[in-house]
């Protein structure tokens, strides 16, 4: 990983008296060589079935499905 990389790297953080036995070893985000980052979707949503994301001033939702599919919606 380069010194790019590392100076990028955004690191999300579980709130505070939530505990996680993955998180103590699991690195949250994988850069490639193309610059491409890989997050979890378990360290993303945490214990959540949603999220929501904030990109360009609008707001999406990601969600899981019952049978683990991912949905995503403005």
């Amino acid at each position: 990983m380069d010194d790019s990389s590392t100076a990028n790297r955004a690191r999300f953080e579980k709130p505070q008296g939530q505990k996680s036995a993955q998180r103590a070893h699991q690195e949250p985000l994988v850069f490639d060589a193309e610059g491409v980052i890989r997050i979890s979707t378990q360290l993303l949503f945490q214990s959540a079935k949603e999220i929501e994301i904030e990109h360009r001033g609008d707001l999406y939702r990601l969600r899981q499905t019952a049978l683990g599919k991912l949905i995503l919606t403005k």
